[in-house]
């Protein structure tokens, strides 16, 4: 009976252990079955990034504004749905953010501040999550402004482009809200950003660093710090960054610089150098350049207004 017992124990014990060894290798095989799918998965939306990319390049190439407007807000949704698959994914990433950048300067803000701000903020906040994946300039975000500028010298210039557009997207969100004195509190911290920017790399997006400082110059008040010489300095900076073919330079050198030191006859030479400008200037930059002629029409028809 003893003898018996023993023996189906044995059995008993051969069974378990054949079915865990059966059960590892099914398990194994789940295991690594799950491992290629999220390799996979990777992989798609990484080669989506790849063609997005090119996908912008052309978009940045029409100069038709209906077709890119219906176009950009398509594939920003697009892009939202793979940084969900990829989070970290920085040229996903970046492409949010200058996408919904564009989309609020170009689309929005001349006909709807509200909505605006709610762009720029996503703007802001596609950029600003690749610079947290640094922790010293995660924690340096919530430092003050000495503090910050000491974490911002610790970068390259591989850093400039999440720097630059997480700086647009904040910077323009305040120009927008300024009633709001916490948005305005952090306007030094946006400044310090843009200035690294020029420092590191003073061509980037066609001079955008020195055409921001300059525009934030040439609003401020005298009384409050404002240098207009300085401002001046930086718009020419800027035009000289993309050999004059950017044609938003001239915009908002003449909606701010001009216009707040009433130089009608500046004002109105910098609007028709957009105007007269050929649509295929800067061909890699049609599509800002057409925006940048609608709102140099917009602003010729300010004019009793401003001057």
């Amino acid at each position: 009976m003893r003898k018996d017992t023993t023996s189906f124990v044995l059995r008993a014990f051969r069974g378990v252990w054949g079915f865990c060894i059966v059960m590892k290798k099914h398990l194994s095989l789940l295991i690594l079955l799950f491992v290629v799918q999220g390799c996979v998965q990777t992989i798609a939306i990484r080669t989506m990034g790849g063609i997005m990319d090119y996908g912008f390049e052309a978009f940045n190439e029409e100069s038709d504004l209906q077709l890119a407007q219906e176009a950009l807000g398509s594939n920003l949704k697009l892009l939202e749905a793979l940084i969900k698959g990829d989070p970290e994914n920085e040229k996903l990433l970046l492409l949010a953010s200058q996408g919904y950048s564009a989309y609020a300067l170009a689309f929005v803000e001349d006909d709807s501040i509200e909505r605006a701000r709610v762009f720029y903020q996503r703007g802001r906040d596609f950029a600003l999550r690749i610079l947290h994946q640094d922790a010293s300039m995660r924690e340096a975000l919530a430092m003050d402004l000495d503090s910050f500028r000491a974490v911002l010298k610790t970068l390259s210039r591989e850093d400039v482009p999440a720097v630059f557009w997480t700086a647009f997207g904040w910077g323009s969100y305040i120009n927008i809200t300024r009633n709001d004195v916490a948005a305005l509190a952090d306007l030094a911290k946006v400044i310090a950003m843009m200035e690294f920017v020029a420092e590191k790399d003073p061509t980037y997006y066609y001079g955008g660093a020195y055409l921001f400082l300059g525009s934030i110059e040439a609003v401020t008040p005298e009384m409050l710090g404002g240098k207009p010489e300085k401002a001046r300095e930086y718009f020419d900076r800027a035009v000289a960054a993309s050999g004059g073919k950017f044609l938003m330079t001239y915009v908002f050198y003449a909606k701010t610089y001009a216009a707040q030191r009433l130089e009608q006859e500046l004002f109105e030479s910098l609007l028709a150098k957009v105007e007269n400008a050929s649509p295929d200037l800067l061909p890699e930059a049609r599509f800002p350049n057409a925006v940048a002629k609608r709102k140099a029409r917009a602003l010729r028809e300010q004019i009793p207004e401003l001057f």
